[in-house]
């Protein structure tokens, strides 16, 4: 054998077809000594089929082939192609970042849409007594004119019958008991009807106050065209508090007597006590139900279901209602009065005179300066009671955000909007989530 021989048989690539070199792997390339190998991968291994009746091999998951789920596929023909969230720029590389700190509620109108403050509802209540001016202070200027009358006319009516009774020449025990029994009927009719002229301002005065909420301003006519459905329960929740009042006073003032016509001056030492628990429980529930003519003007309900609203938003507000009211009535007071000297000088000055005619003039005067004043005065104190009847449903029902998805609606348009009259109450308790029946 020749050396060429012998180097094509030891040395011969692949393509040698020498049984020698085929026989022991079957095709494969035999390994050099002393170079590294490769690791053999045993799952690229070209396997034939199984012979009949053995058992299938399983199949290789990984030997799939699997297409990159990050990889953007190209575009259908016709649609354009779609951006991967990858690829978009990063928000917090070259620019501010969002700064945290306290977002204020909205204000579309004469307050924040939040729990109120004190000066926050003294301000609201002199926006919207300024914006709305006539509705304000014209429907109050009306209310104080026409119980005025009536004061006045049941007044004399008063003063007649009892001086009926001491030109009588009757005893003085036959006249002591009718003469105190008038005294009582007028005082308590008198101080009911002109409380029930302040309720009726209070609840013309919630609608004005509530679209102010949301800068919507209110005329004069436009108060009682809203109202209207709810003018009879108004009138009538007046007469119930006026009935009780005349009937608590009359019952209260008769004990008294009987008391002291038993006891003599021994039953003073009863009466006086009485007499201040018995204000005390007056001013108790006076501020319990204030809010009632707003909740009946506003949600259109009925007479009983306003007092026990009112009855309701109270409870465990009473103090700060109280509070509230009671600062309002003294500002007010202190303003009246010092508008009200000068009047009273000028017109005690035009009463010396001779002349009838600026006796009138003076009388007239005085009257209608002392009408504006008690309408002015009777407007804001309305005010002021609206928007605590704003703030407490605010505080207890999440009103505010009643009037944040009114402000959305696109009924707000409309020019007799009233925000706030389908309301549904939510407790400020409740979790957040969704409604209850949805999942």
């Amino acid at each position: 054998m020749s050396e060429q021989e012998h180097n094509d048989r030891h040395y011969s690539g692949p393509g040698n077809s020498s049984p020698e070199y085929r026989a022991p792997n079957d095709g494969a390339r035999m390994p050099v000594p002393g170079m590294p190998q490769p690791p053999v991968n045993p799952w690229a291994q070209q396997q034939g089929p199984p012979p009949p009746g053995m058992p299938q091999p399983p199949v290789n998951p990984w030997a799939q082939q699997q297409g990159n789920p990050w990889t953007q596929q190209p575009a259908a023909q016709g649609y354009p192609p779609q951006a991967s969230a990858w690829d978009q720029p990063n928000p917090y590389r070259g620019g501010p970042l969002p700064q945290p700190g306290y977002t204020p509620p909205p204000k579309p109108g004469i307050i924040p849409l939040r729990p109120l403050g004190l000066g926050e509802i003294l301000d609201g209540a002199f926006q919207a007594c300024r914006r709305n001016a006539l509705a304000a202070f014209g429907n109050a200027f009306v209310v104080q004119a026409v119980v005025s009358v009536l004061l006045i006319g049941l007044g004399a009516g008063f003063f007649v019958s009892i001086d009926g009774w001491l030109q009588s020449g009757s005893a003085s025990g036959e006249v002591t008991g009718p003469v105190l029994g008038t005294v009582v009927g007028a005082v308590s009719t008198l101080g009911g009807l002109s409380m029930a002229g302040v309720l009726i301002v209070q609840g013309l005065l919630v609608l004005p106050v509530v679209r102010s909420t949301l800068n919507l301003r209110t005329g004069f006519g436009q108060v009682w065209r809203l109202a209207r459905g709810t003018l009879g329960p108004l009138a009538g929740l007046g007469l119930l508090m006026l009935a009780g009042a005349a009937v608590g006073v009359t019952v209260l003032a008769m004990l008294a007597y009987l008391i002291i016509d038993t006891f003599d001056a021994a039953g003073l030492i009863v009466v006086i006590p009485a007499l201040f628990a018995v204000m005390a429980a007056a001013v108790w529930v006076s501020v319990k139900l204030s809010l009632a003519p707003a909740a009946l003007v506003l949600e259109g309900i009925g007479v009983f279901p306003a007092i026990r609203r009112s009855w309701r938003l109270t409870g465990r507000n009473w103090w700060r209602t109280f509070g509230v009211m009671a600062l309002t009535s003294l500002i007010v007071n202190i303003l009246t009065q010092v508008l009200t000297v000068p009047l009273s000088f000028v017109g005690s000055m035009l009463t010396l005179a001779e002349s009838a005619v600026l006796i009138g003039v003076s009388v007239v005067l005085i009257l209608v300066f002392s009408l504006l004043l008690g309408a002015l005065a009777c407007a804001f104190q309305s005010a002021v009671t609206a928007l605590l009847y704003v703030d407490l449903r605010i505080r207890r029902e999440g009103f505010d955000l009643a009037l944040m998805k009114d402000q959305e609606n696109p009924q707000a348009q409309d020019p007799d909007f009233l925000p706030g009259r389908n309301a549904v109450p939510m407790a400020r308790n409740t979790p957040p989530g969704p409604p209850a029946g949805m999942k």
